[in-house]
């Protein structure tokens, strides 16, 4: 029988079986412990003195009353910390009650710190009940923490769905083959939607319409919470009209139509390539490397039949393509 993983204060029943027969026996053959671990983890044998090659079980009732002081002795610091949180608030408490005191929720609040900022998001998102509105840049899932991350965010998002909530998603359109995002809408049971844009906004969270969370930092370490209604307003129109203008996730074997052998993306590149920007600015707003920008700039100048860069401007401009709507 072998040992299957569970928590520190439970005991599988390889364990079980093993510490039966120790009983029986008086002792047990370490190597014959070896596939239950949890029996010295919870410290139900211990080596013999006389021969640590085997190991002596300790009676049971010892051991209970051994580890029921341990757990007694946490409850009553639990306790202790609970009267001590209440005297210090007490005061506090009476003062907001007190005419002219500002308790209201703050609008604006900055959050410290990724536990705290997936702690709020999960508090907001935990009280929702109708929609959450997202907006994902160029996102980096290689690392541990984006997946972590992604684990977290695929929690909540199904939580939210299981409540009959509903949740819309923009991304760049360079996310669209990612594995890891086209997974999470494969494994979402619910009303989840994901779109694509050539390029999005910086990260949005948009719940029911009354709290949302942006970055407040270049490093993703400080967010901004935001319930100021104006606000709120403000995003949710420009979610909304994104929302229309992007392409639907799936299916993704519908090809978006070019202009003059033009696609979209090429257009996207040419509009900013108009506005002056270096190839790594480009390479940044559109969510993908510079050498894949550099070779979209190639094929866009190898249609037009541009020879320099400036001459490229001159061409995308003659060419119409940034006066005509796909």
């Amino acid at each position: 029988m072998s040992h299957c993983e569970h928590e520190i204060e439970e005991l599988c029943e390889a364990g079980a079986k093993r510490y039966e027969q120790a009983l029986r026996d008086g002792s047990l053959r370490a190597e014959d412990a070896a596939d239950a671990p949890c029996l010295t983890a919870l410290g139900l044998l211990h080596p013999a003195l006389d021969d640590l090659e085997r190991l002596e079980p300790v009676a049971p009732a010892a051991l209970l009353n051994h580890l029921l002081r341990g757990s007694r002795a946490r409850i009553a610091e639990e306790r202790r910390r609970e009267d001590r949180l209440v005297a210090l608030f007490e005061p506090l408490l009476q003062a907001a009650t007190e005419p002219g005191t500002h308790t209201d929720t703050p609008t604006l609040r900055i959050l410290s710190g990724t536990e705290r900022i997936n702690s709020a998001i999960g508090d907001a998102m935990a009280e929702a009940d109708q929609e959450v509105l997202c907006v994902q840049p160029r996102i980096h899932y290689n690392d541990e923490r984006g997946r972590v991350a992604q684990t977290v965010a695929r929690e909540r998002d199904q939580a939210l769905l299981d409540r009959g909530g509903r949740l819309r998603t923009l991304y760049q359109h360079t996310q669209r083959h990612v594995p890891l995002v086209l997974a999470q809408y494969d494994e979402l049971r619910g009303d989840a939607e994901a779109r694509t844009l050539d390029e999005v906004p910086d990260r949005l969270i948009l719940v029911d319409r009354t709290v949302a969370f942006i970055p407040a930092g270049d490093d993703g370490r400080l967010a901004l919470e935001v319930r100021h209604p104006a606000l709120i307003r403000f995003f949710a129109t420009a979610f909304d009209r994104l929302w229309r203008l992007a392409v639907p996730m799936y299916p993704q074997a519908v090809r978006r139509p070019t202009l003059n052998g033009i696609t979209p993306r090429g257009r996207a590149i040419a509009a900013l390539l108009v506005e002056g920007h270096t190839d790594a600015v480009i390479a940044d707003r559109l969510g993908m490397n510079i050498r894949t920008a550099r070779v979209h700039i190639a094929k866009l100048a190898a249609t037009l039949g541009s020879e320099s860069r400036t001459q490229l401007g001159y061409l995308i401009a003659r060419s119409g393509i940034l006066d005509q709507e796909p």
